[in-house]
């Protein structure tokens, strides 16, 4: 209750002024939505992380975009949202009514250059903002019960066999960062990818098609709560874009901690950037009129201040913790000037050179 009452006054003046233009740049903004539909695109397919908060945040942000447009979900799944990303750059309507939520990942890959299936500058994307920066959350390696590890020094064994870890595809960050978690802190893994959504996934794993695969805690305290409990099998081994350990997890380790050495320990820092700052990134197509632009973001930053969304996120298990477009746009320019061995060495990574 203290946190949604320290964010009524905010969300009340948000409401009072949505959209912080001049009196004729509002007039023109709620002119053109209204009456107007917004599509809000969805790299994944319905019922994973990304969908729900997708969906979440289509419920709120039209009352506080002038105009009041209705706002309806579109998933367009595909190569770990690579697909949703290409196509709002280089398909969808550039005038504000279409915006997408896609892989915290594919920003990454747009910046380093070494996918030859992006379309899109990564600067030059209409950011609108991100629902979490990880603040109440962690990414965690869950594995199953047959999986044939389940504490670290049994993963880094040369001859234990591989973790067989399912994921969506390249530039998503289930496929990314068990590489990264390969290379930094020394466990043994393959990979299966291609699956389409988090639920195909979770069926797999409970099935015992794969050991296990990363996944949001959240998503996993609120879709598999049933795996927390001691005596299911199933744990998890670490747990990724965390600084320090998450309160419900105070027995597994960190990524950080469990690096080999000081460069595994940088690449991790590095590697965590888009969780820590845009976890779950909203983006608009190049070229939107600035004031149509500055008037979704102005609704996205509303909306997730909106009490009635900070509690309805509580009911789902979601973290709301918003990045502003600015944050993002800033991320994005620290990670291009990143050192070089780093730089290198996810180029390497991203591009496949290592393998699965």
């Amino acid at each position: 209750m203290d946190r949604r009452q320290a964010v009524s006054g905010l969300a009340a003046a948000c409401l009072a002024a949505p959209f912080a233009g001049t009196a004729s740049a509002q007039a023109a903004v709620a002119d053109f939505y209204r009456g107007k539909q917004i599509t809000l695109l969805v790299g994944y397919a319905p019922g994973g992380g990304y969908d729900i908060t997708a969906r979440l945040v289509a419920r709120y942000i039209g009352k506080y975009i002038p105009g009041h447009p209705d706002i309806v979900v579109q998933n367009m799944p595909g190569a770990g949202s690579m697909r949703a990303a290409n196509y709002t750059y280089v398909n969808a309507p550039k005038d504000g009514t279409t915006f997408a939520l896609i892989a915290r990942d594919t920003p990454l890959l747009g910046l380093l250059g070494v996918d030859p299936n992006v379309r899109f500058d990564v600067h030059k994307f209409g950011w609108v903002g991100s629902s979490s920066s990880y603040a109440n959350d962690a990414y965690v390696l869950v594995l199953g019960p047959k999986a044939p590890a389940h504490t670290i020094a049994e993963a880094r064994k040369p001859d234990t066999p591989p973790l067989v870890l399912g994921g969506t595809g390249a530039g998503g960050t289930d496929a990314d960062v068990p590489k990264i978690l390969r290379d930094t802190i020394g466990i043994r893994i393959k990979q299966v990818l291609g699956y389409t959504a988090t639920p195909a996934i979770v069926l797999a794993v409970e099935r015992g098609e794969v050991d296990g695969r990363t996944f949001d805690y959240s998503y996993v305290k609120t879709s598999r709560p049933q795996w927390l409990k001691s005596d299911s099998g199933f744990g998890i081994l670490v747990q990724f874009a965390r600084r320090t350990r998450h309160p419900d997890l105070p027995n597994v380790p960190t990524a950080r901690e469990l690096a080999i050495d000081a460069k595994a320990r940088e690449l991790i820092v590095f590697a965590e950037t888009p969780l820590l700052t845009m976890a779950r990134p909203y983006a608009a197509p190049p070229d939107v009129p600035p004031e149509r632009l500055a008037a979704l973001r102005s609704a996205f930053d509303a909306a997730h201040h909106d009490p009635d969304f900070i509690a309805e996120s509580e009911k789902l298990g979601i973290d709301i913790s918003p990045v502003t477009a600015d944050a993002i746009v800033h991320a994005l320019d620290d990670m291009a000037h990143a050192s070089p061995t780093v730089l290198d060495y996810m180029k390497k990574l991203m591009a496949g050179a290592k393998g699965g």
